[in-house]
């Protein structure tokens, strides 16, 4: 009698562990299930990103060569009013909550510093740039910026690049070089001003990317993102005065403005922020690479830019740099 019921009792048991090992292997399954849908949905996101970036600098071009408009004007009405709108939004959503981001000292930093650094520096020298040469040029030199990601990484956990980072960042720096030179290291093909502020675009792309990740955990992409927004444009509001600009304001104007600050601006940066959360500030910088192709493409179909030889290869260069840091290795692979 006793035996039968250790055997119930062992039959019960080997069930129930057999139940739970089922239970279990479900759930593994199910959690890389979300993890891919995860990383296809924060890719999409990052794509989608870069093409309406593209269409946003092509617009900002449009409005420099058509409608006496300069970044100095563009870039702090842009800041401020996308910013207004999208804390509108939280604070009619949440309430106060939408400030507990000023409420601890570390947070202030760092949403002060996204905001000047990131946000403020990042849009200014990009539009710049694109007001002292063209859309196209300017987005693919911005994009020497995921080869700077990826030298930040290696020096932040403390490694030696990979043999792809390295051909990666060669591939940029080439593609930036013919650019710039058209293959003529004595001779500009763009201004000198133009190849430096689209430099400083690139570094600033990295504070951007990399800079808000800790107020990601805690609050919101696009919250994130609204305060840096107004605190970058409030600053440029205070430098430049767009105030006092004499503009021409028509329907043009305003649909470019509208496109560049709904679209461009608060639907881009959130969606590519929100990819960067969810598949890290490298591979969203990487696939976001249809923004320097979407530039290309609109700045010569719409604003009649000719692209030469040099500054095609060069471009083909920075777009190579993307996809091969892109591939995964054989350790993340497995991984």
């Amino acid at each position: 009698m006793c035996k039968e019921k250790d055997q119930k009792k062992y039959n019960n048991t080997g069930g129930e562990n057999s139940i739970n090992m089922q239970t279990n292997n479900e759930n593994k399954s199910n959690q890389k299930l979300d993890q891919k849908k995860e990383i296809i949905f924060g890719t999409v996101l990052t794509i989608a990103g870069g093409i309406l970036w593209g269409i946003s600098g092509v617009c900002g071009q449009f409005l420099f060569q058509n409608k006496n408009i300069t970044a100095s004007w563009l870039v702090p009405i842009r800041l401020v009013t996308a910013g207004l709108l999208l804390l509108c939004y939280y604070f009619i959503k949440d309430g106060g909550r939408a400030a507990d981001i000023w409420r601890t000292k570390r947070n202030r930093r760092d949403i002060i510093v996204y905001g000047l650094a990131g946000m403020m520096l990042c849009q200014y020298s990009y539009f710049q740039t694109i007001e002292w040469s063209n859309a196209g040029t300017a987005t693919v030199i911005q994009y020497l910026g995921p080869a700077l990601i990826v030298v930040w990484v290696c020096m932040r956990t403390k490694r030696l690049p990979e043999k792809k980072e390295v051909l990666g960042v060669i591939l940029a720096v080439t593609g930036i070089f013919l650019i710039a030179t058209h293959g003529n290291p004595t001779s500009l093909a763009l201004s000198q001003k133009a190849l430096i502020m689209g430099l400083i675009s690139a570094v600033s792309v990295v504070i951007y990317t990399v800079r808000p990740a800790r107020l990601q955990a805690q609050f919101d992409t696009p919250l994130v993102l609204a305060w840096g927004m107004l605190i970058g444009g409030v600053v440029l509001m205070a430098i430049f005065h767009p105030w006092k600009y004499q503009i021409i304001f028509d329907r043009e104007t305003l649909a470019a403005l509208a496109f560049i600050i709904l679209f461009g601006t608060m639907a881009g940066f959130s969606m590519y922020l929100t990819g960067v959360k969810m598949i890290g500030s490298v591979k969203a910088s990487l696939f976001s690479c249809v923004e320097p192709v979407a530039s290309m493409v609109l700045t010569a179909v719409w604003m009649k830019v000719s692209f030469t030889t040099p500054d095609l290869i060069g471009t083909l260069f920075v777009i190579a740099t993307i996809i091969i840091l892109a591939i995964p290795t054989k350790k993340n692979r497995k991984n």
